[in-house]
């Protein structure tokens, strides 16, 4: 079972995320609350899994919260949903300590994914991460360029799953492409990630674009 809180200003936003998500027999709606001052409150003392967040707005402030929840709570996952898809929001998001974020275009099925994914370890962005995010981001990033020994220790099915995930697949539709489950996309994402030592999904698409693994 996967424990989830959501939290959104919006009273009635929070009420039909909670009923959307309590449908899901794997879930486990610990809460909801529209109210910042209880969050704290309502995450002490309970083993939560995934914290949704939903921002109609993405101050300074609102930045600081994702980042002290993150610090106090560190064994719980940050999904932030929010409705500026702005370059400088999607990379204040990512320089966060969320470990998920979903654009204004998400639907129920990319939430409920999102949760998942979380849950099993792996971060999750959307296509709401551009390419150009991508390319500034990646500036920042010092990894060194891939051996040829290195890229050998990738099988095709691995450099091909990168790929997918260059194009802004999700596990699904690469389970799809590729006729295999879910679990195996998730399964060989981990693999690739502890051959390449790298900690997150976004460090790995950065990291196959600079090895030109995949192409912007």
């Amino acid at each position: 079972m996967i424990n989830v809180g959501i939290y959104d200003e919006h009273k009635i936003m929070a009420r039909g995320l909670q009923m959307i998500l309590s449908q899901v027999s794997d879930f486990d709606v610990l809460f909801f609350t529209d109210s910042k001052a209880k969050l704290n409150e309502c995450i002490k003392n309970r083993s939560l899994h995934v914290l949704v967040i939903n921002f109609h707005d993405t101050s300074i402030r609102n930045m600081n919260l994702i980042i002290q929840l993150s610090l106090a709570n560190p064994k719980t996952k940050l999904l932030i949903i929010s409705y500026d898809t702005s370059e400088d929001t999607i990379l204040k998001i990512v320089k966060s300590k969320a470990k998920g974020f979903l654009g204004r275009d998400a639907s129920q099925k990319d939430v409920i994914e999102a949760i998942y994914t979380l849950r099993n370890g792996f971060d999750y962005f959307n296509n709401s991460i551009n390419k150009m995010v991508l390319n500034q981001y990646i500036n920042d990033y010092d990894n060194h360029r891939m051996t040829e020994s290195e890229i050998e220790n990738l099988s095709e099915r691995q450099i091909e799953i990168l790929k997918f995930w260059g194009k802004s697949y999700s596990n699904q539709e690469i389970a799809d492409e590729l006729f295999i489950s879910v679990r195996t996309v998730e399964s060989h994402k981990n693999h690739i990630m502890q051959k390449l030592k790298l900690k997150s999904t976004v460090e790995l698409v950065k990291f196959s674009i600079k090895n030109n693994i995949i192409e912007i």
